[in-house]
């Protein structure tokens, strides 16, 4: 999404404390996604969604839902 200049330069005169850079990063925005539907598609497993349960059977489920997740093509 674009940014209006003015927003842009306020942000550059506030320099390293101004939020968000002014420059979009393609890179980084691919791999932010790559993340997020990584987690999404975890927070299907209906056991894990939750994220209450403290158990060891959580952290096992947690395992196994990353390994399945990394094998399917």
């Amino acid at each position: 999404m674009p940014q209006p200049a003015d927003q842009q330069a306020h942000r550059l005169r506030r320099g390293r404390h101004g939020g968000r850079p002014p420059t979009f990063d393609k890179h980084a925005l691919r791999q932010r996604n790559i993340a997020e539907r990584c987690i999404n598609r975890r927070k299907q497993w209906r056991g894990l969604a939750m994220g209450t349960d403290k158990l060891a059977v959580h952290h096992a489920a947690l395992t196994l839902a990353g390994i399945l997740l990394w094998t399917k093509p």
